[in-house]
């Protein structure tokens, strides 16, 4: 007779999607976020993490640095690796809601920039095939609501959002979720009609700048990636400028038209 051995309910079910590693990160998160294990607590040993998830010393330190990138977990040499305080919510003094002006977009570009092509590029290197589905998704509703003429906001800040998801960094998560949909720049003003551009011709290039950063990250290309979204986003920035310096000229034009001549004096 055939004897089937039943499961510990600690050892959790291998998903093909994920990498081992990022199984262990989310064992453990879901550990501290609901308690199990508190701030200031010591995390089990890494003997105790190999037995309970079924996997060996190599993934577990891996995870453990994941959870230290993530801010969540510090590792003190010689006594063991501790839960850190959960951050306080409202630490960004960036209020989205400020973010009106071409000015303002394009110094929050100046600062996407910077902080998304770094973004990208860990999305590359750590990406699970879960999260690559996500971020496709995202480029598939933004160009199926492009072609019918639908919202395109929402579709975009999601492939955004969703790269950052991928970096496993909450840091990242956060400062991203917490500026939402203002990130982009349509959001706020129609940079298309500024900067005289069809509307269908300008996101027709949106999307396939997005589709040069879903490549490489689909292939694990981390320079590619960063590089495809320094370019997504410096092209945003350009075009963003170049509206500016029209609208501009154009009010320069327009107020030295409406001066007064000094013979009529």
């Amino acid at each position: 007779m055939e004897v089937t051995e039943t499961p510990s309910p600690l050892m959790r079910p291998r998903k093909k999607t994920q990498s081992l590693s990022q199984e262990v990160v989310s064992a453990i998160s879901e550990m501290i976020s609901n308690g199990s294990i508190k701030p200031g607590e010591k995390l089990p040993t890494e003997s105790e993490i190999m037995l309970t998830q079924g996997v060996s010393r190599t993934v577990v330190r891996e995870a453990i640095s994941r959870l230290q990138a993530a801010g969540l977990v510090e590792t003190r040499h010689g006594i063991g690796t501790f839960v850190l305080e959960a951050q306080k919510a409202g630490n960004i003094n960036i209020d989205p809601a400020t973010i009106t002006t071409m000015k303002d977009l394009l110094a929050l570009l100046e600062l996407r920039i910077s902080l998304e092509t770094e973004t990208a590029g860990l999305a590359a290197a750590r990406r699970t095939d879960e999260q690559l589905l996500e971020i496709r998704q995202a480029l598939d509703a933004f160009h199926d609501n492009l072609q019918k003429g639908s919202d395109t906001v929402g579709p975009d800040f999601r492939f955004h959002f969703q790269i950052a998801n991928a970096t496993g960094n909450r840091y990242f998560i956060e400062i991203i979720s917490h500026l939402g949909v203002g990130v982009i720049p349509r959001k706020r003003l129609n940079t298309a009609e500024l900067a005289r551009d069809p509307q269908a011709s300008y996101l027709d290039r949106v999307q396939r700048e997005h589709e040069d950063i879903y490549e490489a990250i689909a292939r694990r290309d981390t320079e590619a990636a960063r590089a495809a979204m320094r370019n997504h986003l410096t092209n945003s920035r350009e075009r963003l400028r170049r509206a500016q310096e029209a609208a501009e000229s154009a009010a320069g034009a327009q107020r030295q038209h409406k001066a007064p001549d000094a013979s009529d004096n």
